[in-house]
């Protein structure tokens, strides 16, 4: 039986979604659970990768079990095993699904979530959670920036150096910018020094540090460094180099996938 998990979980000790030699993974947690339940080791095959700090909101994973099992009762005892092994995942649903149902390669749509603390006082509630810029952005002007990114295109620009994609072309189908306050007005919060600006991105797929690295070059904006017409120059020269540099991890939510 073939069964879909929705994971949540925080990236900020965590190396990634993915197993790794040299320390912990959202991946490894999940199957040492799996193997305290079943007593084999289970692959827990994920919708896509998360860097190491890079939080999820929902992502995406299945597993095949050799017998058919209560759902409630496979997330019960996934979670409690968790819990033992102090992991910062939680299965959020079990749901089962046809042998053909993939978490990565049936995949639609993929949605991320960038929030960057716009205000003087450094973050303390969310430290770790998001990026603390101290200097007041133009959210205007990033908007204006960001609809340059929309459609189809060469993402080299914005593609990391170790990124093993067979193509830099991807198609953005989204790039939100929006304001809120907390405890407030949203449309207070354009002329209020502390407020949130949170970006969000959807596409099929991304490539790595795709939305890091344009959030990244839109602060840039944001701040006066860049005009909004020099992102459209950036994504044409496909250079990594003429870029801006890569926002930190800890803002980035794996938000929602699509099937």
């Amino acid at each position: 039986m073939r069964y879909k998990l929705t994971l949540e979980y925080d990236g900020t000790t965590l190396l990634g979604w993915q197993r790794q030699l040299d320390g912990p993974s959202a991946q490894e947690f999940l199957e040492k659970a799996l193997q305290g339940i079943t007593g084999q080791s289970i692959e827990v095959v994920g919708a896509g990768r998360t860097d190491a700090g890079v939080h999820a909101l929902k992502q995406v994973a299945h597993i095949d079990l050799d017998t058919k099992l209560d759902t409630f009762r496979i997330r019960e005892a996934l979670n409690a095993h968790l819990r033992q092994l102090e992991a910062p995942v939680s299965v959020l649903e079990v749901e089962p699904v046809p042998e053909d149902f993939h978490a990565r390669f049936s995949a639609t749509i993929r949605i991320y979530t960038y929030r960057l603390l716009n205000r003087r006082a450094p973050a303390v509630l969310d430290q770790n959670r998001v990026w603390w810029v101290p200097i007041p952005l133009d959210v205007e002007k990033m908007q204006q920036a960001a609809a340059y990114l929309l459609g189809n295109h060469d993402f080299t620009s914005f593609r990391a150096a170790s990124c093993q994609a067979q193509t830099p072309i991807k198609t953005l189908d989204r790039l939100d910018i929006k304001v809120s306050l907390r405890g407030g007005d949203a449309d207070a919060a354009i002329s209020s020094n502390s407020r949130e600006i949170i970006f969000t991105v959807e596409a099929r797929s991304f490539l790595h540090h795709q939305v890091r690295n344009m959030v990244g070059t839109l602060k840039m904006v944001g701040e006066g460094s860049l005009e909004p017409e020099a992102v459209k120059t950036i994504l044409e020269a496909k250079d990594r180099t003429k870029a801006g540099a890569t926002a930190p991890a800890s803002g980035l939510y794996l938000t929602e996938i699509k099937y």
